[in-house]
């Protein structure tokens, strides 16, 4: 094993010093770190509260088997800063998602982007989420795209998703984010 020191912090502002121990596991022997007081007491510190209850049991998601998930080859062209930094990529909160009429795939998303008002996205992701099951998350969307009309409605931007395909078949997942970053939060 191997130790060493790092500075915590407290809440109060202050670091307290921690022994770093990087315990291997049983199986692969891989190192993953722990941390632990270097004096073994933790007498200076308050206890800390007790965790909220869920309001709901969290579900575990079935674990990938990596072996058998295809990812798209990176592109081979460079993009240089100036075209990358054009690009406006915002933390949005989904106020209301909802199916689109005569719509297999699309859903509707009013978000905040941060501005005060509402910005529209379409997205065709019906397949992989239910409207009400995105409602109040954090997502990531580029918010400088030129309007795009689809199904009579204007998608002014695009939510930002990773796909891969796993033994055949294509499967996405949104970008959510934390919570508490505010709508309108800049990535960079």
């Amino acid at each position: 094993m191997e130790s060493k020191k790092l500075e915590k912090p407290r809440e109060n502002g202050t670091f307290s010093t921690v022994q770093g121990v990087m315990k291997p596991d049983e199986e692969g022997r891989r190192v993953f770190p722990t941390m632990k007081p270097l004096d073994g007491s933790r007498k200076d510190e308050a206890p800390a509260a007790p965790a909220p209850a869920a309001a709901a049991p969290a579900q575990k998601a079935a674990p990938i088997d990596f072996s058998k998930v295809e990812i798209e080859p990176l592109f081979a062209d460079f993009v240089d800063f100036d075209t990358f930094s054009k690009s406006d990529f915002r933390a949005v909160k989904v106020k209301e998602c909802t199916a689109v009429p005569k719509s297999k795939k699309l859903l509707k998303f009013v978000l905040d982007d941060g501005t005060g008002a509402d910005r529209i996205i379409l997205s065709g992701i019906h397949d992989y989420y239910e409207p009400q099951t995105l409602v109040g998350k954090t997502l990531i969307a580029i918010t400088n795209l030129p309007p795009r009309k689809m199904m009579g409605i204007d998608s002014c931007g695009m939510i930002i998703s990773a796909i891969h395909h796993e033994e055949g078949e294509e499967r996405l997942n949104l970008l959510m984010v934390d919570d508490r970053i505010p709508a309108g939060a800049k990535l960079y």
